[in-house]
């Protein structure tokens, strides 16, 4: 398991933009102080699309991924020594639950596909204009009755 961290590719869709996102940098301890390996983060980001839905639901697949890795953690004192593993599960499960109502209300708001936004608007400024009428006289069914 290799455990890295390169600063100026955060804005790289990848691990390294994860780790950033969700303060996982430490990498100098290794898996001591790193929730996930290099060789996870890829695994769970081979498949993403484009798009910010896209990202915010890998975002909370991973949170899960480190849920479910920290919850066999368990708090640990050794005299004065004390491991308090809880606080950094609870840390991430605080971040999950924001994550998850972002992606639910932004899930259950309709947005237009990129093709349709390309294509002209079906409604359009005097687009009940009919340029084949004559202006100097009135239209057909209108014509002036004479009594």
């Amino acid at each position: 398991m290799t455990y890295s961290y390169d600063p100026t590719k955060i804005k790289a869709r990848g691990k390294d933009q994860m780790r950033f996102e969700l303060g996982d940098t430490q990498i100098e301890g290794g898996a001591d102080t790193c929730v996930l390996a290099d060789e996870e983060y890829e695994a769970m980001l081979v498949d993403i699309k484009d798009g910010k839905k896209a990202w915010l639901f890998a975002k909370l697949a991973v949170l899960e991924a480190i849920l479910f890795k920290l919850s066999y953690q368990p708090d640990t004192k050794i005299d004065v020594l004390s491991y308090d593993m809880g606080e950094r599960a609870d840390r991430f499960k605080k971040l999950y639950d924001d994550l998850k109502k972002q992606t639910l209300a932004m899930a259950s708001v309709p947005t237009l596909a990129p093709s349709i936004l390309a294509e002209p608007p079906y409604f359009h400024k005097n687009m009940q204009v009919n340029e084949r009428v004559q202006h100097n006289r009135p239209p057909h069914p209108f014509k002036k009755i004479t009594t």
